[in-house]
């Protein structure tokens, strides 16, 4: 098994509730994109899309040393990959509700609505995301400053 999945799966043992299908083919749409030396740091699980009540977007969100690389593996055929550089992230938001919890990542270009996740992982996978953004957002500033 891909290292991503064995993430995923942690992920859903850890914090079980979250809704979720096809876990193993998500994630191997990432492994596929892992550039040479990146590594992923942090996987959750999750739906994107904009409703609740949309129980078919299943994802997989990993945050590498790099990026953030969100998953979803059609059907039938073909994948979508979604990627969230440090110097394109705004801030996130995150919503709690009674059965489950939502991430919402703002980014220059769009919002990124991560939802139907585990109530109880919402406050490690805001750990894990601000911090590997602040980490990066200091790196881009600093090289930026030496130009």
């Amino acid at each position: 098994m891909g290292l991503v999945y064995d993430q995923a799966k942690l992920f859903q043992r850890k914090y079980p509730g979250s809704l979720v299908f096809r876990v193993k083919k998500h994630a191997d749409v990432i492994e596929r994109h892992l550039n040479p030396g990146e590594k992923a740091n942090f996987v959750f699980v999750g739906q994107k899309n904009e409703s609740p009540f949309d129980i078919f977007a299943s994802c997989v969100v990993a945050v590498t040393d790099r990026r953030i690389l969100i998953a979803k593996k059609r059907l039938l055929w073909g994948y979508f990959l979604s990627t969230i550089t440090p110097d394109l992230y705004n801030d996130m938001q995150v919503y709690q509700g009674l059965i489950w919890g939502k991430v919402t990542i703002d980014t220059v270009k769009e919002e990124v609505n991560i939802s139907n996740i585990s109530k109880k992982g919402l406050d490690e996978i805001e750990t894990r995301i601000s911090e590997f953004m602040m980490e990066q957002k200091k790196k881009y500033q600093s090289s930026s400053e030496e130009k």
